[in-house]
């Protein structure tokens, strides 16, 4: 573990995605992980989604925005999620009623299956331990 007392204290602010659709893309994840949206954010450029702990995310207004086209590398993924569940059977249901899609299931691997949201970012529903 690194020297605490060496470096300045530096934290986590928040987790930022681009979208064209700052709102939606909000909604989305806002249901996905039972969020709230922060009653601050209305310039429509960017909104904030905060759980009960740990950091918040946010969606920029990105009008240009290109989604990754992963797995294949046209346009390769920036960054994902992993998001912990206990089971696939009441999750998976669910991000899917929201807008996302599932791009690759757990035959290859079962501790996770791969989904897009609906910007097109990538993130995974991972097996709780």
């Amino acid at each position: 573990m690194a020297d605490t007392a060496s470096r300045p204290a530096i934290r986590l602010g928040t987790v930022v995605l681009d979208t064209p659709d700052p709102q939606g893309l909000a909604a989305f994840y806002a249901g996905l992980l039972g969020w709230e949206l922060d009653p601050g954010d209305t310039s429509g450029d960017w909104v904030t989604i905060r759980g009960a702990g740990g950091a918040p995310l946010a969606f920029q207004l990105a009008p240009d925005h290109v989604a990754p086209t992963w797995p294949a590398e046209g346009v390769p993924q920036q960054f994902h999620l992993d998001l912990v569940v206990d089971d696939y059977e009441s999750t998976e249901p669910h991000a899917l009623s929201l807008g996302a899609t599932l791009v690759e299931g757990s035959e290859d691997h079962p501790g996770f299956r791969v989904y897009t949201d609906p910007a097109g970012h990538p993130f995974c529903l991972c097996l709780a331990d």
